[in-house]
């Protein structure tokens, strides 16, 4: 009982310490992007940034709500409602960047727009999967499929 009991404290602190992770990693994207040093010194992003702006501060925001709630309320349905929804604002904000496109890369190799193009595909292909793996984990809470929290 006593190893069972540690792995799962061990667990249980990992995931803590995930949650804290991801909450400072998107406070200080936020505070990157609106305040020091600014989405307009990054000399690629174009005026049109502006654009897109409020998507993905929504997307940052909604991301450290939802892992605040995670390490608030440490349920499986809990888990998967937040990732449902912060994947459900990622979706079209990724589709915004790809059609805003605010990226100027004249004067450096030919092949980022592509690279970068590329890599905006993969992850709105990601995020789709994430939300039908998401529903899924929803389902699976739902009916009481697995334990409440994995000792593994």
């Amino acid at each position: 009982m006593g190893r069972n009991s540690k792995s799962v404290d061990q667990a249980t602190a990992a995931t803590s310490a995930g949650h804290v992770i991801a909450v400072v990693i998107n406070a200080a994207l936020l505070w990157a992007i609106h305040m020091w040093p600014g989405w307009q010194t990054v000399p690629f992003l174009t005026p049109d940034t502006s654009r897109v702006l409020s998507a993905v501060t929504l997307v940052l925001v909604a991301t450290m709500l939802a892992h605040l709630v995670f390490l608030l309320v440490p349920s499986r349905m809990v888990n998967a409602l937040g990732n449902l929804a912060v994947l459900a604002l990622g979706v079209p904000a990724m589709v915004q960047l790809w059609e805003v496109f605010p990226f100027d890369f004249s004067g450096t190799w030919s092949g980022w727009p592509v690279v970068v193009r590329t890599l905006l595909v993969l992850g709105i292909v990601g995020q789709v999967i994430g939300f039908i793996v998401g529903l899924v984990a929803l389902f699976r809470a739902v009916a009481g499929f697995g334990a409440e929290r994995r000792a593994d």
